[in-house]
C-alpha cells in the first residue's frame, strides 16, 4: 500500500515518490476554466498549499505528473504559462521582515523564470515588473499564485498597531495584481482568514471568493466516499462511526469532509484516536479573547449568525465568532432561511474540536496540578452515577481556579460564568452534556447523561431555589428512566458551591 503523505505539500513529490493522492484534478480543470481571479478560506493544515502546487504543476503544464489523474485528457499539456508563487510560510514579526521577506520571495522567482528585474527596491514595483518581464518572455500571459496571503497579519494579531502596518504594506503589494490585469491569465489566494476588501483587497474588486461555493465545497479535505474507497485498505476492523464522530463535520456547503491531517496521521498512527489537528496548533490568542469577553461558551454549540459576520475579519474589531469559524473550530451545521437572506448555525465541527477546544478553556483556567485528579474524580462520578461524588467533583473544580481569573473583573457574579466552567469542563471530558437543554417548558441550564442516568442542573448565583424550578417546570418529563434534579447555589465571595440540593425523580 503507499505511503501516508503527512505534511508533504508538494504535488511533484507525491506523485514521484508514490503517496496516496486523493485526485482533486477535476475540481482544479473547473476553477481554471471559470474564474480568473480567485480566493479560497479554509483552517490551517486542510490542503490548501498541495492544492494551490497542483495549480502550479498544470499551469506549467507537467502532464508527466498527472498520468490517470481526471485531468490528464482534458487539458491542453502544450499550452504552459509563467507562473510566479509566493507563499507566506515563515514568521513576520514587523514591516521590515515583510519587505525582506517579499524581496527574497520575489527573487526567488525571478531566478526560477530565468528574468533579470530593474526595480528591485520596493517589493511592489518589483512584482509589478516581475509580472510584465514573464509575460514579455514566455509570450503568455502570467499565473499568480499566493499562499497563506494573510499569515503575515495573522502572526501579529494581537499587535494591532504592527499587523495594521503589515496590513497597509500587503495591500500596497497586492493591488499590482490588479494593475497588471492585463498581463494576467489567473490569480490565486488562499489563508485561513477573509479579510474585508477595503482593508487589504481594495484594488482587487473582481477577487471571487469561493470559500462558501457549493461548486468547490470539496476542494480541500477529504469526502466520505474517499475514506469508504481510496482509504478503505488502511481502515480495516476500524470503527468507522467512531471514525465520522471524531474527525468528521467540516461544511463548506458541499460535502461534510474531513480535514486531511487527522485522517493521515490517524492512519500512520495505527488508527489511535487523538487529537492530531488542535495539537498542531493550541489557539492560546482565541482562548485570551473568550476569557477577556467572558464569553458564554454553550452557546459555540448551536450559534445562529449573518453571512456577513462569517465574512467580516477586520483587525480593529476583532468578531470572535468570526475567527472561530475562520480558523475551523466552529463550522456550519445547518443553513436557516429567514426574511434577509440565508443565516447559518454554527457549532464545533466534531468531536476532536469540541473536547479539545473546551479542554484548552479549562486548561487556561484552573491549576494545572488538580487536572488529573479531576479526571479522575469525574471517571470516578461516570462509572457509580453516585450524584454525591458529583458535588465533590463540582466544589474541587472551581476551588481549582486560579485567583488571577477574577482580578479586573466581575466574572464571578455571573451564573453564565459557572455554566461556562462547568460545560467547558464536562464537555473537555468527552462527558455528554447539553447546555441550555430545550423543554416544552422553558430551558435547563445543563442536562447531564452519566452511568445510563440523566442529571439536570439548575444553577443560581447568591440566591434562589433552583430545585424548585426545577420541580415548578417539570424540565424532567422530556428524559425517562432515572432521572436527578440538582439544584446549585453558588457564592460569588466564595467562588464556589453555598448549597447542592439532590432529588430523584
Amino acid at each position: 500500500m503507499k505511503m501516508m503523505p503527512v505534511g508533504i505539500q508538494t504535488f511533484r513529490k507525491i506523485i514521484e515518490g508514490d503517496y496516496l493522492y486523493i485526485d482533486k484534478t477535476e475540481i482544479a480543470r473547473s476553477l481554471i476554466e471559470k474564474y480568473e481571479y480567485v480566493f479560497l478560506s479554509r483552517p490551517r493544515r486542510f490542503g490548501k498549499s498541495l492544492f494551490l502546487d497542483t495549480l502550479k504543476n498544470i499551469f506549467e503544464g507537467n502532464r508527466e505528473l498527472f498520468r490517470g489523474l481526471l485531468i490528464e485528457e482534458q487539458w491542453n499539456w502544450e499550452l504552459k504559462y509563467p507562473v510566479i508563487l509566493i507563499s507566506f510560510s515563515g514568521g513576520i514579526n514587523s514591516t521590515a521582515d515583510l519587505e525582506a521577506d517579499l524581496l527574497y520571495i520575489l527573487q526567488s522567482n525571478e531566478k526560477r523564470l530565468g528574468l533579470k528585474c530593474e526595480n528591485r527596491v520596493r517589493p511592489q514595483h518589483f512584482f509589478a515588473e516581475l509580472i510584465e518581464k514573464a509575460y514579455e518572455k514566455y509570450h503568455q500571459k502570467v499565473v499568480i499564485l499566493i499562499d497563506e496571503y494573510d499569515k503575515p497579519i495573522l502572526d501579529n494579531i494581537e499587535n494591532i498597531p504592527e499587523a495594521l502596518l503589515i496590513r497597509n504594506g500587503m495591500r500596497n503589494f497586492y493591488t499590482k495584481i490588479k494593475e497588471n490585469d492585463r498581463y494576467l491569465r489567473f490569480a490565486f489566494l488562499t489563508g485561513v482568514s477573509k479579510f474585508a476588501k477595503v482593508s487589504i483587497f481594495s484594488g482587487l474588486n473582481n477577487l471571487e471568493d469561493i470559500s462558501l461555493n457549493p461548486d468547490y465545497g470539496n476542494i480541500c479535505g477529504y469526502t466520505q466516499l474517499d475514506l469508504d474507497t481510496t482509504f478503505a485498505p488502511y481502515l480495516e476492523r476500524v470503527d468507522m462511526e467512531q471514525v465520522k464522530r471524531w474527525y468528521n463535520g467540516y461544511n463548506f456547503l458541499g460535502d461534510t469532509v474531513y480535514n486531511p491531517f487527522d485522517i493521515l496521521l490517524f492512519i500512520k498512527n495505527h488508527c489511535v484516536f487523538k487529537n492530531y489537528w488542535f495539537e498542531t496548533g493550541t489557539p492560546t490568542f482565541l482562548i485570551d479573547l473568550i476569557k477577556k469577553s467572558n464569553y458564554f461558551i454553550p452557546r459555540l454549540n448551536k450559534l445562529r449568525v449573518n453571512e456577513s459576520l462569517l465574512n467580516s475579519f477586520d483587525i480593529q474589531n476583532l468578531n470572535l465568532e468570526t475567527i472561530l469559524f475562520q480558523s475551523g473550530y466552529l463550522t456550519i451545521k445547518r443553513l436557516i432561511p429567514s426574511a434577509t437572506g440565508i443565516r447559518y448555525e454554527l457549532g464545533f465541527p466534531n468531536k476532536e474540536v469540541q473536547i479539545s477546544f473546551n479542554d484548552a478553556i479549562l486548561q487556561s483556567m484552573i491549576i494545572v496540578s488538580e487536572k488529573e485528579l479531576l479526571h479522575d474524580e469525574l471517571l470516578d462520578f461516570i462509572e457509580t452515577g453516585d450524584v454525591t461524588k458529583l458535588e465533590s467533583v463540582i466544589r474541587h473544580l472551581f476551588a481549582s481556579i486560579a485567583y488571577n481569573n477574577y482580578t479586573n473583573n466581575h466574572i464571578d457574579r455571573y451564573e453564565g460564568f459557572y455554566s461556562s466552567v462547568l460545560f467547558a469542563f464536562f464537555i473537555g471530558c468527552g462527558v455528554n452534556i447539553i447546555a441550555e437543554d430545550v423543554s416544552n417548558r422553558g430551558r435547563i441550564d445543563l442536562t447531564l447523561k452519566a452511568g445510563g442516568q440523566t442529571f439536570l442542573l439548575e444553577l443560581k448565583v447568591t440566591d434562589g431555589e433552583p430545585l424548585e424550578q426545577i420541580r415548578r417546570m417539570k424540565y424532567y418529563e422530556k428524559y425517562s428512566g432515572e432521572r436527578y434534579l440538582v439544584g446549585i447555589v453558588f457564592d460569588p465571595k466564595a467562588r464556589n458551591v453555598s448549597r447542592f440540593e439532590v432529588e430523584k425523580i
